[in-house]
């Protein structure tokens, strides 16, 4: 998003709104802001109080994203599943967040865009309503599947303007990967417990069973004389447990093997995600966004999806055969699945090949689509002497 606002519309000041936000200064040399405050625990003072403590900060949370949003003329939310609750969320996290930055947009006169989202329907009443009433108060809506689209009508927002497009991320090039190693293959970890508010009784079990089968496949992978690389793709940490201790039991299990045969690869941005996945011949990954990765390099993939929005790529690649839920994983299905597409590489990639050219094509038609959007939503402004000042906002969690 920030690539194809500095190319096609220069005039524009950036400044961003995200989790990390040093990082994001350091890494794309725009301002930044913490999407949300953090308070914390002071273990001397009473639960009550510090109840009330969090209580005052999503408060003052609110006014504070309020009072930034007023300074923009626009706010582009782009991309991610920021309609989703496929993972546990509470009212207070995100769904407030995104409902704080759409109300304050319509009543102050900003216009917000959310671009290329993802959406699924949610069950929890409260957080349904705070998130399908922040899509409404939207300028701009853009979906990155028709899964997402529908699902959207199924909640009652139903409009002809609203288009499907495809993940923002396809938009990203990466540079295709000369020979990899057919023997290679990389697994992408999560650090999964569950997919929904009536999980987290059981989160322990379904985190302990998820990681038991992927150590399960990976020991197969072993003793069929496959190299394994290791990788997250998430920045806050959370992941490497997983990773650290995949390796603990591999290499345990196969004290013989060399050490390179088992290797955890760090992927703190999308770019170090596609050089860890070079050398690897095959992918099996479980974040929506290391299965995308895996698709742009034109890798052989299979996902152990924890939402629908898995599958829903897969078809899109026609490859929805390779697709398994996270909560059924079933490891010898796992096993059959890598084995066929191992026999059938060839094809699958022909195959993925010409479904990711199509799908970077709408991701252009994407951003075409927004630039015409931006153009008539700034037209008042055009020839004002304050036209250098204009503001927009690029917006993530």
């Amino acid at each position: 998003m920030l690539g194809f606002l500095r190319s096609n519309h220069p005039d524009f000041v950036l400044d961003v709104m995200c989790g990390g936000p040093d990082t994001v200064t350091e890494r794309y040399g725009v301002p930044a802001v913490p999407v949300d405050g953090h308070v914390e625990r002071d273990r001397k003072l009473p639960s009550a109080l510090t109840a009330a403590r969090k209580v005052l900060g999503k408060v003052n949370g609110v006014f504070r994203i309020a009072a930034w949003v007023r300074r923009h003329e626009i706010v582009i939310v782009p991309g991610m599943g920021i309609l989703e609750t496929s993972l546990p969320l509470r009212a207070w996290q995100f769904p407030l967040t995104m409902f704080a930055l759409c109300v304050s947009g319509r009543f102050l006169g900003t216009k917000v865009a959310l671009v290329s989202i993802g959406v699924d329907v949610i069950d929890q009443r409260l957080n349904r309503w705070l998130l399908i009433t922040a899509a409404r108060c939207a300028a701009y809506r853009s979906y990155r599947d028709e899964m997402s689209q529908l699902a959207m009508r199924r909640q009652g927002l139903d409009r002809a303007s609203d288009h499907v497009y495809r993940d923002l991320v396809f938009g990203i090039r990466v540079p295709l990967c000369g020979s990899a190693d057919s023997q290679t293959v990389g697994i992408g970890v999560m650090d999964y417990y569950g997919g929904s508010e009536d999980s987290r009784a059981r989160a322990g079990e379904i985190h302990g069973s998820y990681v038991e089968k992927l150590k399960s496949f990976a020991r197969w992978l072993l003793d069929s004389g496959y190299s394994i690389r290791l990788f997250v793709g998430d920045t806050n940490g959370s992941d490497d447990a997983v990773v650290n201790d995949m390796l603990t039991d591999l290499r345990a299990y196969r004290p013989d093997l060399d050490l390179s045969c088992i290797v955890a690869e760090p992927t703190p941005t999308f770019a170090d995600l596609a050089r860890a996945m070079k050398s690897a011949g095959t992918i099996v990954a479980t974040r929506y966004h290391n299965v995308i990765c895996g698709l742009k390099l034109l890798k052989p993939t299979i996902s152990i999806g924890y939402s629908a929005k898995n599958l829903a790529l897969m078809t899109d690649m026609g490859i929805a055969e390779y697709c398994q839920s996270i909560g059924s994983l079933d490891i010898h299905l796992l096993i059959e699945q890598f084995t066929s597409l191992q026999r059938r590489a060839p094809q699958v990639q022909r195959q993925i090949a010409d479904r990711t050219a199509a799908t970077e094509l709408l991701v252009e038609r994407q951003f075409s689509e927004l630039s015409a959007w931006l153009g008539q939503s700034t037209s008042a402004w055009l020839g004002e002497p304050a036209v250098a000042n204009r503001r927009v906002l690029s917006e993530n969690d």
